[in-house]
């Protein structure tokens, strides 16, 4: 099949039609226009079968699909390696233009790399944008040319450079020439077909364009609040809206605009969260190798000492400490941790239990439905004081108080762990140390003792992280 000036629309994590970047890019250019969803076996492959994520992006899929048809196109699936798949589909349709937005991972930034190669060699070009993202790459350097590596300092900056402008949406464009998808490539597979049968976890966040929406619309009323709720489980203070902007079926502009639109602490307070999040991907942009080792080198060769059993009881949700437990079994469950319990429960991976922060990245992983190598990988990195503008280590969250602090009635914890609903609002944060506990209920039966003791695993990290200074 041939066609001449044509493009094709390479969608990726920007499942909608409004305020798209390459969309606009590509419609812009003129021609005819095809559009194409790739469900990439180079990642596929090493996710676990009852991936939650995966029942979110069919769904986005398939909306994307039916909006497409309805203005006179289509969306062509493909299950295949993009690096291949994604040139050799340019030539087919006849296209001299593949339009992207950019993915600043270390796989998507190699995988772009060959097809850009592919598409040069047969005379036509990967044009990538920039959409997920309000700086990318090197747009905000210090005064010596240098990446960012304190947020303060990154925040500043970025807060300086930005105009409102930045934050508009782009809408969507006058009507293209869309193209219909060959026979071949019409057919959304059912997940089952791409080696995913239904996911056992009951997903925090529901999927699609609308549901996105919807959510933004519900956090603008809470979004005063913000700055005060946001750090306690057991309210509806965070907008919940992570996995749609790591989809990309909400866009960063529309969240950046909700936060402009107000002129309160809780706004700004989830602006400096946006920025954050644009933080930690430039600097993966510029140190990828963090990806897989601590940012700082002295810390490189850790000698972590923890047992496997202490972190086959954290992934479980069986370390004896209720908002850790609690926690781990919100994300087993739902796909999802409130962010100040990704905080407690790294924290207590590395600094009590004495574990490779990688393997709990790992973990997050293959487990948040809202994971982003980035900001997963930062955050970790932060927890563990081994990344830039880390906590620093000597400083180590007690998940007593803690959850004393974040949860003082324990009304998230008794969602999660109900087997401790008869515990009053003391004792349900460290049962080991309550003075009475409830006719029948027996610590080591109900639930289980403490795997460690914290002061003394404190001790120890101390020691550890210590001999590296």
């Amino acid at each position: 099949m041939t066609t001449t000036n044509a493009s094709l629309l390479w969608f990726r994590r920007d499942l909608r039609l409004f305020d798209n970047t390459a969309l606009m890019e590509a419609a812009a250019a003129g021609g005819r226009l095809f559009a194409v969803f790739i469900f990439d076996r180079a990642i596929l492959q090493h996710l676990p079968a009852d991936d939650a994520r995966l029942p979110f992006i069919h769904h986005a899929v398939a909306e994307l699909k039916a909006g497409l048809q309805a203005r006179g196109g289509d969306l062509l699936i493909l299950h295949d390696e993009a690096a291949s798949a994604i040139p050799a589909l340019a030539t087919a349709l006849g296209c001299q233009r593949v339009y992207a937005n950019r993915d600043y991972e270390p796989y998507a930034r190699q995988r772009d790399a060959a097809v850009a190669a592919s598409l040069e060699r047969q005379g036509a070009e990967l044009v990538l944008c920039k959409d997920q993202v309000v700086f990318e790459c090197s747009q905000l350097l210090t005064g010596q040319g240098k990446p960012y590596t304190v947020f303060t300092p990154y925040m500043r900056a970025w807060r300086k450079a930005f105009h409102p402008q930045l934050a508009t949406p782009l809408g969507e464009p006058a009507p293209a020439q869309w193209q219909p998808a060959p026979a071949a490539h019409r057919a959304l597979p059912p997940l089952a077909a791409l080696g995913f049968p239904a996911s056992s976890i009951t997903p925090a966040a529901k999927p699609g364009r609308e549901a996105g929406l919807q959510l933004l619309q519900r956090f603008a009323r809470k979004l005063p609040h913000y700055k005060t709720l946001r750090d306690y489980p057991g309210e509806p203070g965070v907008s919940g809206l992570s996995v749609h902007l790591r989809f990309g079926t909400v866009s960063v502009r529309e969240a950046m605009s909700l936060a402009l639109s107000q002129q309160n602490e809780g706004a700004d307070c989830w602006l400096n969260e946006l920025i954050w999040r644009e933080f930690y991907q430039q600097l993966l942009w510029h140190f990828p190798e963090a990806a897989t080792q601590s940012f700082k080198p002295e810390y490189r060769q850790l000698q972590f000492t923890g047992l496997d059993s202490w972190f086959d009881a954290w992934c479980d949700g069986r370390t004896g400490y209720p908002i850790v437990d609690a926690a781990m079994r919100q994300l087993n469950q739902t796909g999802y941790m409130h962010n100040r319990l990704r905080m407690i429960v790294a924290s207590f991976l590395v600094k009590d239990l004495l574990i490779d922060w990688r393997r709990g990245e790992a973990y997050f992983a293959a487990k948040l439905m809202d994971f982003d190598l980035a900001a997963n990988n930062g955050g970790w990195q932060w927890a563990a004081s081994t990344g830039c503008d880390a906590q620093p280590y000597f400083r180590i969250f007690n998940p007593v108080t803690q959850s004393e602090k974040f949860d003082p009635e324990g009304r998230f914890i008794r969602r999660y762990l109900p087997e401790l609903a008869c515990l009053d609002n003391k004792a349900i944060h460290a049962p080991w140390q309550a003075k009475t506990l409830p006719p029948g209920f027996v610590l080591g039966q109900n639930y289980p003792e403490p795997i460690v003791d914290h002061a003394v695993q404190r001790q120890q990290a101390l020691a550890l992280f210590g001999k590296q200074d």
